[in-house]
C-alpha cells in the first residue's frame, strides 16, 4: 500500500470527494502532471495544424489530405495519451507522470493511429470547409449552417465516448463504434452538454488568434478534456464499469483512501517524528 496514493477524505467514510470539491482536489493534485502531458499534446498536434492551416491558406484540398492523413497519424497518439493521464487522475491511479506517459505511449499509439487519421480527416475537412464559408462572397443558407454545426457537433460527441475506451480497453474499432452510439442515445443529452462545452472552448480559442495562442501552454488541451472527463467519468463508469474492470486485471492500480481517524493518526505520527 505504500506505493499507492493515500487521501484524507473530510467526509470521514474513506471514499472520494464529491462536487466541486473533488474537482478542486483533482487540479491541485494533478495540474503539474496535466502541464507536462499538455506539452507533449501540443506537439504531437502541431503538425495537423499546420498542414491545416498550409492547405487553408493555399486553397488546395490536394495538400489537405495528405496533412490530415500524416498529421492525424501523429496526433492520435499524443491525443490518447492525453485522455490517458486524465482518466488516471478520476479514477486516482498511482504512478509517476513520466512512467505512466511512456508506459500509455507503448500501449495506445498503435491503436491510436488509424482513429487519429480519421479525427485529422474530419477536423481538417471542417476547417477547410467553414474557411470556404467566411471568405464566399455569398453567405451559406440556414440550412446548410446547421447541417455543418449538427455534424460537427455529432463528430465530437462521438470522439467524446471513443477515446476513453481506447485507453481503457483492448476492444476492436468496431465495437467501440457500437458503444459510442449506444452511449450517446443512451446519455444523449450529458454527452451533448459536453460536446457543445468543448466547442464553444475551441470555437473561442479560434475566434481570438492569435492571442489565443499563448494560453495554449497552460489551457491547451488539456483542462477542456478534463472538465469534459470530469463531468462524464461516473456515468462513463456506471455504464463501461471501468473501476471494476481494470481492479481485476491491475490491483496494483487500486487506490487506497484513508478515514478521517486514520488520517490524523498519521499526521500526529508525523509531527511526533519530526518532534523528536
Amino acid at each position: 500500500m505504500a506505493s499507492l496514493f493515500q487521501f484524507h477524505a473530510p467526509t470521514g467514510n474513506g471514499q472520494r470527494l464529491t462536487g466541486t470539491a473533488r474537482f478542486s482536489e483533482l487540479l491541485g493534485r494533478d495540474i503539474a502532471r496535466f502541464l507536462i502531458v499538455n506539452f507533449f499534446t501540443l506537439f504531437g498536434c502541431l503538425p495537423l495544424a499546420l498542414g491545416v492551416l498550409f492547405s487553408i491558406l493555399s486553397s488546395s484540398i490536394l495538400l489537405l489530405i495528405p496533412a490530415c492523413v500524416i498529421g492525424g497519424a501523429l496526433a492520435g497518439p499524443s491525443i490518447a495519451c492525453m485522455y490517458d493521464v486524465i482518466l488516471r487522475s478520476l479514477r486516482d491511479a498511482p504512478g509517476k507522470c513520466m512512467e505512466n506517459y511512456k508506459r500509455a505511449w507503448k500501449q495506445n499509439w498503435r491503436q491510436a493511429v488509424a482513429p487519429g487519421i480519421l479525427f485529422g480527416l474530419f477536423l481538417g475537412c471542417y476547417a477547410f470547409m467553414l474557411m470556404l464559408f467566411w471568405w464566399a462572397d455569398t453567405a451559406p443558407g440556414l440550412g446548410t449552417i446547421a447541417l455543418v454545426f449538427v455534424s460537427l457537433l455529432l463528430f465530437t460527441m462521438f470522439f467524446t465516448i471513443y477515446w476513453p475506451q481506447l485507453v481503457l480497453f483492448e476492444q476492436s474499432g468496431i465495437q467501440r463504434f457500437k458503444n459510442c452510439l449506444l452511449f450517446m442515445i443512451r446519455i444523449f443529452w450529458k454527452t451533448l452538454g459536453c460536446a457543445l462545452l468543448q466547442l464553444l472552448y475551441w470555437t473561442a480559442i479560434v475566434l481570438f488568434l492569435p492571442w489565443s495562442v499563448l494560453l495554449l501552454p497552460l489551457t491547451g488541451v488539456w483542462f477542456i478534456l478534463f472538465v469534459a472527463n470530469f463531468l462524464l467519468y461516473n456515468t462513463l463508469n456506471e455504464i463501461f464499469h471501468i473501476e471494476e474492470e481494470i481492479a481485476k486485471d491491475f490491483p496494483e492500480q487500486v487506490p487506497f483512501y484513508e478515514d478521517d481517524e486514520t488520517w490524523l493518526k498519521r499526521k500526529q505520527e508525523e509531527q511526533n517524528r519530526m518532534q523528536g
